[in-house]
């Protein structure tokens, strides 16, 4: 878990790949389920909708075995994914700058939050509440600068597997 831009997916992707687990992306599986785009979504339920579908998906794949999950940046946001969360998995915080964020969603159109929106502030409000909600429950917290999907994914096995200690503060 953790905000726009942190490389939820990215990360996800490549420890899935190092563990031999099934990866699967909550808000790709939403969409997959709807068969409609994640902007749709809101346009049409709005942001409360989204949520209602994205706790049900939320509660569904995390009763699986055997699987890496990437969340959406504001699943945290309700109580209810959190003690899901926490109770079914080992959490990791992928934490990313505000500067990280605003780069790595730039060019990404496909975000409602930041649509016509000025990302800075946005993102800057949404951390304001998220932050804390991410770090309530999180087993580990990794800083994302300076390091690329396959370190992460490495820093988290070793986690894992209890080889090392690792601080993400």
């Amino acid at each position: 878990m953790g905000p726009m831009g942190a490389g939820k997916s990215t990360v996800g992707r490549a420890l899935a790949q190092m563990l031999g687990l099934e990866f699967v992306d909550s808000d790709a599986e939403i969409e997959q389920r709807t068969g409609a785009d994640i902007p749709w979504i809101f346009e049409i339920e709005g942001e409360s909708g989204f949520r209602d579908r994205e706790a049900k998906v939320l509660a569904d794949i995390s009763s699986r075995d055997g699987i890496v999950m990437a969340t959406g940046g504001g699943a945290i946001v309700r109580d209810e994914n959190r003690r899901t969360l926490s109770e079914r998995g080992f959490v990791v915080y992928l934490e990313a700058t505000l500067r990280e964020q605003v780069r790595r969603t730039s060019k990404d159109q496909k975000r409602p939050l930041l649509a016509g929106q000025d990302r800075r502030r946005v993102l800057t409000d949404l951390m304001a509440i998220r932050e804390p909600l991410y770090q309530e429950i999180a087993d580990l917290r990794l800083p994302t600068a300076k390091r690329n999907a396959r370190q992460l994914a490495e820093q988290i096995v070793a986690a894992l597997s209890g080889a090392t200690s690792v601080s993400g503060t």
